[in-house]
């Protein structure tokens, strides 16, 4: 038997709990492209492209000027994030423009820097919650004290 603090102690199984999340699981192919999302943006040079396109609309030249970045090296990063629907573009004149491509993209970036400078416990610190067990198995739980 496992001694891990971090998992169950026993098997106890919640199939209305299982039942409602299941229910409301996206199918497959939105969980492959929510993925690849986060995948791009698991990239330091694609999340600061995105942080500055946050920021302003740039064209290709600034946001290579902005990252110590070669042209075509900026223009690579672009083409991933545009084909995952986080950037858009516009051309005028000879130049391309890029931006954010719509509310969803900046709502990711915002949240994510919510989240980062949110002050997280340490893990030895949390206070650990108990929700839909049975009285008797929380019964015989310790108390944690000195919290």
């Amino acid at each position: 038997m496992s001694k891990a603090k971090d998992v169950c102690a026993i098997l106890c199984v919640n199939k209305a709990q299982v039942k409602r999340a299941q229910k409301h699981m996206p199918d497959s192919e939105t969980i492959k492209q929510v993925t690849e999302i986060f995948a791009s943006l698991a990239d330091p040079t694609r999340a600061r492209i995105v942080f500055a396109l946050s920021k302003a609309e740039l064209c290709v030249c600034d946001v290579a000027a902005l990252l110590g970045m070669t042209i075509s090296a900026v223009s690579h990063q672009l083409r991933v994030l545009r084909h995952l629907g986080l950037v858009k573009y516009r051309k005028q004149g000879r130049l391309a423009y890029y931006s954010l491509d719509d509310e969803h993209a900046c709502a990711l970036l915002t949240q994510s820097l919510e989240h980062v400078s949110h002050e997280h416990v340490a893990p030895a610190q949390h206070v650990r919650t108990v929700r839909a067990r049975p009285a008797a198995i929380v019964a015989s739980m310790p108390l944690e004290t000195g919290r």
